[in-house]
């Protein structure tokens, strides 16, 4: 079984954490949150997000960034606007921990500089500051899923009213 992790260092946002956090749900996507946070994961906005989707999630909470890299350990990619390398440039191992930092400011700049290599971004034009979070996250994971040819995950869709042998 492929393991994919998706951290969240310091969100702002209950309801791009709560949309995050139903991409993790529906892809098999373990969520890691670093606080501090700008929420309380009981907020309603958060669970409204998240939908029906929470019992399906395997979430783990963090106090700050030490805390989480003294329990964790695997290959680090750090996705940021002030990146060089682009992400689907990269081939991502199995148990990849795919980092997104914060709503305002990103991730630390002293964050990215140590880990350099292990940057990357998603291209936009020159003028546009960022992605929404969460739509980052999605891009990220389905790229990594994709390469890993979508393990576990179901491939074919089912009608209501027909079946496909039939049309």
């Amino acid at each position: 079984m492929s393991t994919l992790n998706i951290v969240l260092v310091e969100p702002e946002i209950p309801q791009n954490t709560g949309n995050i956090a139903r991409t993790c749900a529906a892809t098999g996507a373990r969520l890691h949150l670093v606080g501090p946070m700008g929420f309380t994961i009981d907020d309603k906005k958060l669970k409204r997000a998240g939908l029906d989707y929470w019992h399906l999630l395997d979430i783990t909470y963090y106090e700050n960034l030490q805390d989480f890299f003294n329990k964790n350990s695997g290959d680090f990619y750090f996705f940021t606007t002030k990146a060089q390398n682009v992400y689907s440039d990269v081939a991502y191992p199995d148990n990849a921990y795919l980092f997104f930092g914060k709503e305002t400011k990103g991730l630390p700049e002293e964050l990215i500089i140590k880990n350099r290599k292990n940057a990357v971004r998603v291209p936009m034009i020159e003028n546009a500051r960022s992605l929404n979070l969460s739509n980052t996250v999605a891009i990220a994971c389905y790229e990594v899923l994709r390469q890993w040819e979508f393990p576990e995950l179901k491939n074919n869709g089912q009608l209501h009213n027909y079946r496909w042998e039939d049309v």
